[in-house]
């Protein structure tokens, strides 16, 4: 019987950054690489549109985030459409600092 390889972050961190996976879009969901879906026309507009209204009725009280990794506790790290987060600069590591996710 076959047992597919679980990835942990600190695994898929490295071989990111080793350039193993040649720029290709990929998301760890639960150990797993899945690849990502190219993001249409449609989808952008959507998207953009989303968090645009999304931070003119949140204000400066949290941050929106547009398609950027977020690390969950399951050795995840998707690649929301939307997050929003807490304000706090560039520290936006894990699922501690979100409000909201959101997979268009």
């Amino acid at each position: 019987m076959l047992t597919p390889y679980r990835w942990t972050i600190d695994r898929y961190h490295k071989a990111v950054e080793a350039g193993i996976f040649d720029g290709q879009p990929l998301e760890l969901l639960d150990g797993e690489l899945i690849e990502m879906s190219p993001e249409g026309i449609p989808h952008a507009g959507v998207s953009s549109d989303g968090a645009d209204y999304l931070r003119e009725m949140l204000g400066s009280q949290v941050k929106v985030r547009e398609a950027k990794p977020i690390t969950l506790p399951n050795d995840s790290e998707p690649e929301p459409d939307i997050a929003i987060v807490k304000p706090l600069g560039d520290l936006y590591k894990t699922i501690a600092t979100a409000s909201l996710l959101l997979s268009l």
